[in-house]
């Protein structure tokens, strides 16, 4: 049994920060189902769902990979009969998750205050791109926005260069990430206070946090740091660098390993006493760099990675995805999975992150077509009759 299987979270949530934040909480075994409008189901349904090479079953990738092991429900929020349905549910629930706009929950009936009158143990969590509060809460935002807006950007690509955003969505991924550590916090208060409350995350303050310690190196020197490329600020070598085949990376973290490096070099242009010490390299940044590149395209990655490892270097190979989701280390940890599909044919996708040790079920279910599990829920969870549930499909309130 997963640890979270005793929790049940309704899940209005679309495009990417809001479902990989359900996504997380669902792999680690919460009930989730997933409440989409009739008619078109979540938006991003359609996202790839045509396409020949990223499509399985009408799911494109985004979609079928966010929302496994969810169930889905379609009730039309916008109808009265729909809100008091939702809060029927509201009653049964642990969580109720959305990233909605500001202001949509109020309309529809459905923020914290109205559910937790339903439902007073109730934990709501709302990823916007600024939040709730604040003089300017209201502006939309995607990943981009939230990524330039939070520094990162700034600090990311070449020296000289444009700004640059990570490869990896990481506005809506941070989103998404801290509504579901910022939710089990929430549960884990109301086992001692017996009430839910409101988790408001706003993907600019995650931003925010990411930048860490280089916020306060900024406050305490009052300079704002440029790109660095791959390279650090502080440690050298500590960069990517080709070699005959690919990119590996190199990290002299501390003057121990600097020794270490040039027995696997042998380039004597390195051996100087002032490179001992991690100010005398990093005066010279640039022509060490230049210095070990010059050795290091003369064989290939794989020869390189094994005499590095053996001296204990930090290294690694700049993996594209082909090798990074074959390395046997992530294979071994159970990071690439079989995810079932309605059709019968599983799609592999990236596993659960946390582990919990030995014994753990880390299974994962399909994810679900509109509407897929309209009558179960409404039968089992609410015991709604036949009749009342055919009323509501004739009225286009559920599908």
């Amino acid at each position: 049994m997963k640890p979270l299987s005793h929790f049940l979270m309704l899940d209005l949530t679309h495009m990417l920060a809001g479902p990989y934040g359900t996504m997380l909480l669902t792999d680690m075994g919460m009930r989730t189902i997933k409440v989409e409008p009739p008619g078109r189901g979540e938006g991003t349904r359609k996202l790839l769902s045509a396409s020949a090479e990223y499509a399985r079953d009408g799911m494109g990738a985004y979609f079928m990979t966010l929302n496994r092991s969810k169930q889905s429900v379609c009730i039309d929020l916008k109808q009265t009969e729909g809100r008091d349905l939702f809060h029927e549910l509201v009653r049964h629930a642990d969580v109720v998750f959305d990233n909605f706009s500001p202001g949509v929950t109020e309309r529809l009936g459905i923020d914290h205050e109205s559910l937790a009158r339903v439902n007073p143990r109730i934990v709501t969590c709302a990823v916007t791109g600024f939040g709730q509060t604040g003089p300017n809460p209201n502006r939309p935002a995607f990943d981009m926005v939230a990524q330039g807006m939070g520094g990162g950007m700034s600090i990311t690509g070449m020296p000289g260069g444009e700004p640059t955003r990570a490869g990896i969505p990481i506005g809506d991924l941070g989103g998404g990430m801290f509504g579901a550590l910022g939710t089990l916090a929430a549960l884990h208060e109301r086992e001692k206070t017996g009430r839910g409350r409101h988790v408001d995350i706003s993907m600019l303050d995650c931003q925010i946090s990411l930048l860490n310690y280089m916020a306060t190196m900024h406050f305490l020197s009052g300079k704002s740091p440029g790109p660095e490329g791959n390279g650090h600020f502080v440690h050298v070598p500590y960069n990517t660098f080709r070699t005959k085949t690919r990119h590996i990376i190199i990290a002299v973290i501390f003057d121990s390993f600097w020794p270490k490096l040039l027995e696997v070099l042998g380039n004597p242009a390195l051996d100087r006493a002032e490179f001992l010490e991690q100010p005398g390299r990093l005066a010279e940044r640039a022509f060490i760099e230049a210095e070990v590149e010059k050795v290091l395209v003369t064989r290939d990655a794989e020869y390189w990675l094994e005499a590095l490892s053996g001296r204990r270097i930090p290294c690694a190979p700049v993996n594209d995805f082909e090798h990074a989701l074959s390395d046997p280390q992530v294979l071994a940890r159970n990071m690439v999975v079989d995810v079932p599909m309605p059709g019968g044919r599983p799609v592999a996708m990236p596993g659960n992150p946390v582990k919990l040790g030995a014994g753990s079920d880390e299974g994962f279910g399909a994810p679900p077509q509109r509407g897929e599990h309209s009558e179960e829920v409404f039968t089992t969870l609410l015991g709604m009759g036949r009749d009342r549930l055919a009323s509501l499909r004739e009225r286009g309130v559920v599908e």
